[in-house]
């Protein structure tokens, strides 16, 4: 069951790209985002209510919701769309699979029983190395804003990791859907002030059929169907694991894009991609023996 989630997300992840570029043709980034998540707490909130699902009680549950609300939505997604308005989408893809990289560094400070081992260090560089061969014709900087956006792409995937961390540390006792709806509606305030602020009145913007449909999938398959899943998974796999997704997404994207767009396949797609295959084989499909309250898992995810 676990690695057909896992594998679900891949796919749903990996065809977002496709929709936040067609949608950013029409809608300014910010606002874009704002939209997203708007729609996703609009669909989300009867849902909570009909099945009950508990909401954060304590103090201390909505501190974490806000802080991993923040880190997540307000920063981490801002980055990834305002950046592509400067930098190739493919280097943006390069530089947010970084994501395993701070998930590993910040899983052996905040979970005591994620250790960094040698298969872990060479999985991820093996999956980063191979999404940087694959577009590696879109790695240039050619000016400040670019490297701003550089910069950009990189703190929101240390955000997106951090946030991750956090929930699997101290969050997971709530339910997924409540988790996602909750840092929605801590995180989102500041995207839209933002992009009041900077991108001006939404109802003045171009709302194409196309924007909207690009809109509502990236709300209902992007983020609710998509959180929901990962926070499941996130509560029942290491989250090294988990974050290997980031991995695989620009992959299936770029495949996407020649299916659906017609978009030329890089030639060096095939070498790449053999190298992300492997890094997931080390690390999301093998597990040590030494790791004995994860024995039945190995078993589960070997097994499928």
């Amino acid at each position: 069951m676990k690695i057909l989630v896992w594998i679900i997300l891949c796919l749903i992840w990996g065809s977002t790209w496709i929709f936040i570029k067609i949608g950013l043709g029409d809608l300014p980034p910010i606002t874009f985002s704002a939209a997203r998540f708007g729609l996703a707490i609009l669909i989300l909130a009867p849902l909570i209510k009909i099945f009950g699902f508990a909401m954060p009680r304590t103090k201390s549950e909505w501190k974490l919701m806000a802080l991993t609300g923040f880190l997540q939505f307000s920063l981490n997604y801002s980055a990834v769309f305002w950046s592509e308005q400067y930098i190739e989408s493919g280097l943006a893809a390069v530089l947010q699979s970084m994501i395993t990289v701070f998930g590993l560094l910040l899983a052996w400070i905040f979970l005591p029983a994620e250790k960094i081992t040698k298969r872990k260090i060479i999985g991820v560089t093996l999956g980063i190395l191979g999404v940087a061969i694959i577009f590696i014709d879109q790695l240039r900087v050619e000016n400040w804003m670019a490297f701003a956006g550089c910069v950009a792409i990189v703190l929101g995937a240390y955000a997106a990791a951090q946030s991750s961390i956090l929930i699997k540390a101290k969050g997971s006792g709530l339910h997924p859907a409540s988790l996602v709806f909750s840092q929605m509606i801590c995180g989102l305030p500041a995207v839209i002030a933002y992009a009041l602020i900077k991108e001006g009145n939404p109802l003045k913007l171009n709302w194409s059929f196309t924007a909207i449909l690009c809109v509502v999938y990236l709300a209902v398959a992007g983020t609710i169907a998509a959180f929901w899943l990962y926070y499941w998974l996130l509560s029942r796999i290491e989250s090294t694991k988990a974050m290997m997704i980031s991995l695989v997404t620009p992959l299936l994207a770029v495949m996407i894009g020649a299916i659906v767009l017609g978009e030329q396949l890089p030639p060096q797609t095939y070498f790449g991609g053999a190298l992300i295959m492997g890094s997931i084989g080390l690390i999301v499909l093998r597990r040590k023996r030494s790791e004995p309250q994860e024995v039945g898992d190995a078993k589960e995810i070997q097994t499928g």
